[in-house]
C-alpha cells in the first residue's frame, strides 16, 4: 500500500499545485516541499498563499516554494499564469489540478461560465493545455485531476451547462467533478493516441473537512456535525489519494485513486473504480470538443502537424 514514507526525495522536480494555500492543496504542497520538490503555489489570493508558505517554511526551512497568481475563474488569468510560469521554469513534473469551489450561490465567471464549472473544470482544462508541451518534455511527468465521490451522481448537462434555466448547487458541483474525471480519462486516451508519454490520472479525497464546506448553512453543519466527523477525514489524510496519484510507482495513465473505506469516504489511498457513466467515451469526447470551443484551448500541435500545415500552404 502507498505511503509517503516509501517515496524518495523529489529534489530537482517541479510541481504546480492549484489552490495550494488551504485544505488538500496546502497539505499536498507541504508534503512535496518536505520531499524537496520545487513547488509553485497557484492561488488566487497572494496574501493567503504567502501566509500558507510561511507556515510551510517554518516546518521546512530549506523548502523551495514559490507563488504565482492564478484565478481559475478567469481564463485571462490562466493564460497569464502559464506565461509567467513558462518564463521562469523549463520543466514541469507534476501538475496537480486541486483547486475548487463547492455549492456556492449562483454566480457566473467573467467568461460567462457557471462558477463551479468555470473554476473547477474549464480553468484547469485550459491550464493543462497551455502547460502540456512542457510536461511532455519532462520525463515522467503527470497531470492529476481532482474529482469527487460527487461524480457518482453527476451528469454533464449539455443543454444547460451553465444552469441558466434553473440552478442546483449540488447538480452543478457534481457536473464539474464528473467533468474533471472524464477529462482525466479523455486526456489519457488523447495522450496515448498522439504518442505522448505524460500520464493523465485522477484522484478523489473521499469526505474531507476542508473549507469547501463554507457554503453549507451553519445550522445544517451543527446538526450534522457528529455524523460528518464520523464519516470524514482530516485534510492531511484526504490529500493522500492525490499524492498517491502523483507519486505512486505503480500508477499508470487513466488510473483513479481514492480512500479504501466504506463508500470511499475515508481510509488509505488505493486505486478505485469510476461509475460507468464516467467512462462514456462519446460523452467525454463531446465534453472535450465543447471545452475546446469555450476556452480556446489548443492541444497536440506537434511538429508533424506543423510540417503538414506548411506543406499544404506551399501546395
Amino acid at each position: 500500500m502507498f505511503t509517503m514514507n516509501n517515496v524518495p526525495s523529489q529534489q530537482g522536480r517541479v510541481a504546480i499545485v492549484t489552490g495550494a494555500n488551504v485544505g488538500l492543496g496546502f497539505e499536498t504542497t507541504k508534503v512535496l516541499a518536505a520531499k524537496q520538490a520545487t513547488v509553485i503555489m497557484a492561488c488566487r489570493s497572494e496574501a493567503k498563499a504567502l501566509e500558507a508558505r510561511t507556515k510551510i517554511m517554518a516546518e521546512h526551512p530549506s523548502a523551495d516554494v514559490h507563488f504565482i497568481a492564478l484565478d481559475l475563474s478567469d481564463l485571462a488569468s490562466v493564460r497569464k499564469f502559464a506565461e509567467q510560469f513558462l518564463s521562469q521554469f523549463k520543466r514541469l513534473d507534476l501538475l496537480i489540478n486541486n483547486a475548487g469551489v463547492m455549492i456556492p450561490p449562483y454566480e457566473k465567471t467573467v467568461d460567462g461560465f457557471e462558477l463551479q464549472m468555470g473554476a473547477n473544470y474549464f480553468g484547469h482544462f485550459l491550464l493543462t493545455s497551455l502547460l502540456l508541451p512542457t510536461l511532455e518534455t519532462t520525463a515522467g511527468a503527470r497531470v492529476v485531476q481532482l474529482s469527487s465521490i460527487a461524480h457518482k451522481s453527476g451528469r454533464i448537462h449539455f443543454s444547460d451547462m451553465h444552469f441558466e434555466k434553473r440552478y442546483s448547487r449540488m447538480k452543478a458541483y457534481g457536473q464539474s467533478k464528473l467533468a474533471m474525471l472524464m477529462f482525466a480519462f479523455e486526456l489519457d486516451r488523447q495522450l496515448k493516441a498522439h504518442g505522448y508519454k505524460t500520464l493523465s490520472v485522477a484522484a478523489h479525497p473521499g469526505v474531507s473537512s476542508t473549507n469547501l464546506s463554507r457554503y453549507i448553512p451553519g445550522w445544517l453543519m451543527t446538526l450534522a456535525s457528529p455524523l460528518f466527523k464520523s464519516m470524514s477525514q482530516l485534510p492531511v489524510d484526504g490529500a493522500q489519494p492525490q499524492l498517491y496519484a502523483a507519486l505512486g510507482e505503480d500508477i499508470n495513465g487513466g488510473d483513479f485513486t481514492g480512500p479504501d473505506g466504506p463508500r470511499e469516504m475515508k481510509g488509505k489511498p488505493v486505486k478505485v473504480s469510476a461509475m460507468p457513466h464516467a467512462l462514456d467515451k462519446s460523452v467525454a469526447k463531446k465534453l472535450w470538443d465543447v471545452s475546446v470551443e469555450l476556452t480556446g484551448a489548443t492541444w497536440f500541435t506537434t511538429s508533424e502537424q506543423k510540417i503538414d500545415s506548411e506543406a499544404k500552404e506551399l501546395a
